[in-house]
């Protein structure tokens, strides 16, 4: 299943504007808001879904560096018994 990333017109206007600016510093091309929006279609296709799931891996070692700290402070937690486990 593939999730397309939305993004709202104001985020999409900043990054055509962005696309342009790169295009204008970088390759001394000036291009339209037409071509910026299809290179912009063109790079969230190509690369959305890499930066999407490297996303995901970075939000699961965060998650799982959490959990290992509650463990470690839930363990921090118990009462000595008589019964060794």
């Amino acid at each position: 299943m593939i999730i397309p990333i939305k993004l709202t017109k104001e985020e999409r206007a900043e990054i055509v504007k962005d696309v342009q600016a790169f295009f204008e510093e970088e390759r001394s091309e000036t291009i339209g808001d037409l071509a910026a929006e299809h290179i912009l279609d063109f790079m969230m296709k190509a690369i959305g879904p890499y930066v999407y799931n490297k996303a995901l891996s970075d939000a699961r070692g965060l998650i799982n560096e959490r959990v290992n700290q509650i463990e470690d402070d839930l363990y921090a937690l118990e009462k000595p018994t008589r019964h060794k486990r």
